[in-house]
């Protein structure tokens, strides 16, 4: 895990973006750099840190932006629970009890909001949530937490792809700000790109050749990815991902449209639209602003080890045996 310090990306960071996240003028990309082969460069570490929520707060109802003052509010109070966290005791690991946890040394969610002062980074619906869930995807997540009650550590299997190490929780894809390392770093060529996250290094090559996809019978962890140009924006379709990352729930059926925008030096947009019509009852979409990283990607440590994973099954074996023995 890493930590850094961003302060004059921070500041950047509240004025970065100015235009609207939905459309995208001609004009905002008119100083976005090109290629040496003519196209946008997309190239360079991007920090997609916001304490804008991925759901508009139901609290707001109908209201997609916040005034100056709300949004001053907002990040002030990003900055007051930061200092708490730097004050509060430490909280340390008791055997049986209290796992502890981080300090904020660790913590990196940022402390502005995106420079629209939207209420969410969900666009669409115009809410600012996700659509209802269909009744199968009720179902399957009833039964899950049912299932995760009874079976909590049988084996590596029942744990999450996060805790596993297999990828981030904030990698996706889609990539959504989290509580730490919001950082992807995307190489370019003329027929590929790679957009590598900094959470557990995950790293999707996208053939941009028009080759063909993989059969639908061929799953993977972060799904089977293909990408085009749109004039200037860069349109990555995937497909093919595995259910066991258990990504919100989402099934095999799963299609990802991520468009990637050179908006200026510092600024790229990032939207997706995910469509599941087996978790979903409709489409969403999210829009995310990045903010160009002057600094390298760190190497994620996950588990260094792995020692995480035989303490935590052991744990529970002991936890059982303890279980068998009471009278």
């Amino acid at each position: 895990m890493s930590h850094r310090l961003r302060t004059s990306l921070s500041a950047v960071a509240a004025v970065a973006v100015i235009v609207s996240l939905s459309a995208v003028p001609a004009a905002a990309q008119s100083d976005a750099p090109r290629t040496a082969w003519g196209q946008p460069d997309l190239q360079g570490v991007w920090d997609f840190r916001s304490i804008t929520p991925l759901q508009r707060p139901e609290r707001l109802a109908d209201q997609e932006f916040l005034t100056e003052e709300e949004a001053a509010e907002l990040e002030q109070a990003a900055v007051a629970r930061d200092v708490e966290a730097w004050n509060r005791e430490a909280r340390r690991t008791e055997a049986g009890g209290n796992v502890g946890a981080y300090n904020n040394f660790w913590m990196d969610r940022g402390q502005k909001a995106v420079g629209t002062r939207r209420t969410s980074l969900i666009v669409d619906p115009p809410n600012g949530r996700m659509p209802e869930q269909t009744t199968e995807a009720q179902q399957r997540a009833d039964a899950g937490r049912d299932y995760r009650r009874d079976h909590p550590a049988d084996g590596p299997e029942d744990f999450s792809s996060g805790v596993r190490c297999i990828l981030g929780f904030n990698a996706g894809p889609p990539f959504t700000p989290s509580a730490y390392n919001n950082n992807m770093q995307l190489f370019q060529t003329p027929d590929h790109v790679v957009i590598m996250t900094e959470m557990v290094n995950t790293a999707r090559v996208i053939p941009l050749d028009g080759r063909p996809g993989l059969t639908p019978d061929v799953l993977q962890w972060s799904g089977d990815s293909r990408g085009h140009w749109e004039g200037e924006t860069l349109v990555i379709e995937t497909r093919n991902f595995a259910p066991k990352r258990k990504w919100r729930g989402t099934t095999d059926s799963m299609h990802l449209v991520e468009r990637l925008t050179r908006l200026d030096a510092e600024t790229l947009l990032y939207e997706f639209t995910v469509t599941d019509p087996e978790t979903w009852t409709s489409p969403w979409t999210a829009a995310v602003p990045l903010v160009l990283n002057p600094e390298q990607m760190f190497e994620y440590a996950c588990h260094e080890g792995n020692y995480a994973m035989a303490i935590m099954l052991a744990g529970t074996r002991e936890e059982e045996k303890a279980a068998a023995d009471q009278p």
